[in-house]
């Protein structure tokens, strides 16, 4: 009916994104550089992050990007992971290095993301990158972030001047898409011009629903099935959820996959909402490969001027 949510298609958008990207990493190649190059370095056994990088690698084939997952094992070291990324830093052959999270418990995850190269963080978590977005300057914005905001402006959802919501507060997601929400359109990061407020843990569950209900623009990234009600969302509002949960349908015993909202409530209030799977999920990796082309025109500029 009418006064459904329409239902932001990231999975098709994501799809288009890929075939512009293809194109244009034609033309770079046709132009005489080097086919761009990404290396994935997963540690460990995480069937997730398997999964994550499977998708990536299939990305990159059909963009026409050239990868490869370097896989260790869970007992690896802090330094033997240094060692590796310090190697593939200094690899001219590698335009773009992925470090697939979480870590093992005994690697500290800020260091290991602080080692990659900035020109080669198609992440965009290295310090350099964050705080670079910080400031409103050129670099490389991560991936989920960015395609959120693509999705955003896909869908003409109005930002300027509204009020907008993330839930969650951490610095891979969260943090990097306040600050895209937040900033000035007419900078570099050519960023949303909303107000924004930061909810996490510690809100308290009705403070929660309260700056929810005032949001124009809530995007929701924390891991909690359900946590996204239809009391707490104004009519007409964009609803965005980031989250992937692995949980099991009570009435087939099978696992399915949900986000943060409770979709099917949700839907009959907002008025975009992101599925999940097929919304957000798909826009990462379009973004992750658009980031790999970018930095890959970014060091064949560098090797130009030098």
């Amino acid at each position: 009916s009418s006064n459904m949510a329409q239902i932001i298609d990231g999975k098709g958008i994501a799809q288009e994104l890929r075939t512009q990207l293809a194109q244009e990493l034609k033309e770079f190649v046709i132009a005489g550089h080097q086919v761009p190059h990404l290396t994935a370095v997963i540690v460990g056994e995480d069937p997730a992050s398997e999964k994550y990088v499977a998708n990536k690698m299939i990305a990159c084939r059909e963009v026409g990007i050239s990868s490869e997952t370097k896989r260790l094992p869970s007992s690896t070291t802090q330094e033997e992971l240094l060692d590796l990324i310090d190697q593939l830093n200094k690899d001219r052959r590698v335009t773009g290095l992925l470090m697939q999270l979480p870590l093992p418990e005994h690697i500290d995850e800020r260091t290991i993301c602080n080692a990659v190269h900035v020109d080669k963080d198609v992440d965009g978590f290295n310090e350099l990158n964050i705080g670079r977005l910080a400031l409103d300057m050129d670099g490389v914005i991560p991936a989920t972030p960015l395609g959120v905001k693509r999705l955003l402006e896909y869908a003409n959802i109005q930002t300027h001047g509204r009020n907008a919501v993330v839930v969650g507060r951490s610095k891979n997601v969260s943090l990097p898409m306040a600050i895209l929400l937040h900033s000035d359109g007419k900078n570099a990061t050519k960023a949303l011009d909303a107000t924004v407020t930061i909810c996490h843990r510690y809100t308290p569950p009705k403070e929660l629903a309260r700056f929810c209900r005032q949001a124009d623009i809530i995007v929701v990234a924390v891991g909690k099935p359900g946590l996204i009600t239809k009391d707490m969302v104004k009519p007409g509002a964009c609803v965005i959820d980031v989250g992937i949960n692995r949980i099991k349908d009570e009435k087939t015993g099978k696992f399915k996959l949900v986000g943060d909202v409770d979709f099917e409530e949700v839907r009959q209030v907002a008025g975009h909402i992101t599925p999940v799977p097929g919304g957000v999920g798909p826009m990462t990796v379009a973004m992750l490969m658009h980031n790999t082309l970018q930095v890959a025109k970014k060091q064949q500029a560098k090797r130009r001027s030098s």
